[in-house]
């Protein structure tokens, strides 16, 4: 089951903002709070007395806590590998581990006594295998990806599939960051543009962050890296349909009801035996047999990528079928053009594999 997440910076904000957040957030059902003790220059009692009192009230919300930590942290807070105490007087549910112990103390760490999740660092190329095979306790182990503050440095497509399959391929819950759009957003850095795993997030819609990031079937928990988000872009990321690859269509004019139908009211799958010019979703044509799909006239010589498409009667055999172009192909008179992927979303075509699930936004 896919969670939502934000994040808060309690040293960069006021208990009276982070508590509206947390209100606001759990509205719309998310259920984990990401923060950060790297950037805490507090002693020790100050740093408990402080976090131990947010925690505890992301606990009264439903909230679990993951706090972004490195050996420097566990030194202040008189923490080690093996005594979590001074994490569990704070409350915390999840110790991220944004340095390491040795192959040894991150073993032991799996093992705590306290109860505490251990997250490691997603982002990094990590013998997790080998320190599972060693006796670290994988039923205590999660990950997490990095967020990338400086522009160009988030993750690239490529690196960032390479560490979910690895990680997911392991059996261990993965989760990676978005970022709101919203001025004047922070995070545990004096940096201000966006807090996202991957670059080409970086200046997307929160939602489209969101159905990227889950697409590969890959991630399953999606957190805000900066704050504070918007109520509507915590909406958007509430409504998004975490079941299935789900993209915007601009439909065109003069659409029949029962094209109407067929986009929205149908769980569309591609088929097994899969075209490389086409996502074809099948199955409408057994829901809507004998039902009349008059040609309607679209005078351009082909279909191109991301157009969508269903059968009209002049192929009376594959009537009713949805259709997505993946590349051009000709328009012979056939099909009706009933509406386009938006260029900004095409990218999320490839994601949609043979017998996978897909669907369209109905806005």
């Amino acid at each position: 089951m896919h969670r939502l997440g934000i994040s808060l910076y309690p040293e960069h904000s006021t208990p009276e903002k982070d508590r509206a957040y947390m209100e606001l957030a759990a509205k719309y059902g998310f259920s984990r709070i990401f923060t950060c003790l790297l950037s805490v220059e507090k002693d020790a009692e100050s740093t408990i007395e402080e976090f131990g009192g947010f925690i505890s009230q992301a606990h009264d919300l439903g909230f679990v806590v993951a706090v972004d930590t490195n050996e420097e942290v566990f030194e202040r807070l008189g923490a080690t590998p093996t005594d979590l105490s001074p994490f569990k007087r704070m409350g915390v549910d999840i110790i991220r581990l944004d340095g390491h112990f040795g192959d040894y103390g991150d073993m032991m760490i799996t093992r705590n006594r306290e109860g505490i999740k251990i997250e490691f660092n997603g982002s990094g190329n990590l013998g997790l295998d080998l320190l599972i095979e060693r006796g670290a306790d994988p039923r205590n182990m999660v990950t997490c990806s990095n967020f990338y503050p400086e522009p160009y440095s988030g993750l690239s497509e490529e690196r960032f599939q390479f560490f979910c399959r690895k990680y997911k391929g392991l059996g261990l819950q993965t989760a990676a960051f978005v970022s709101s759009q919203q001025p004047e957003t922070f995070g545990p850095w004096p940096v201000f543009a966006g807090l996202p795993t991957c670059e080409d997030d970086r200046r997307r819609p929160i939602d489209l962050q969101m159905r990227h990031v889950l697409a590969a079937g890959l991630i399953d928990d999606v957190l805000i890296g900066n704050a504070f988000a918007s109520e509507e872009e915590l909406a958007a990321m509430a409504a998004v349909d975490t079941t299935r690859v789900t993209m915007r269509i601009e439909p065109v004019e003069g659409l029949t009801d029962l094209e109407r139908d067929i986009i929205w009211n149908f769980a569309h799958t591609d088929r097994g035996d899969a075209s490389a010019y086409m996502m074809r979703s099948s199955f409408p044509r057994m829901k809507y047999k004998g039902q009349s799909i008059p040609a309607r006239a679209y005078d351009a010589p082909a279909f191109k990528r991301g157009d969508v498409m269903i059968v009209n009667d002049n192929m009376a055999h594959y009537r009713a079928e949805l259709e997505v172009a993946r590349q051009d192909m000709a328009n012979d008179g056939t099909r009706n053009l009933v509406g386009r992927i938006p260029e900004e979303e095409l990218f999320l075509l490839d994601y949609v594999k043979p017998e996978n699930a897909f669907g369209f936004i109905k806005e």
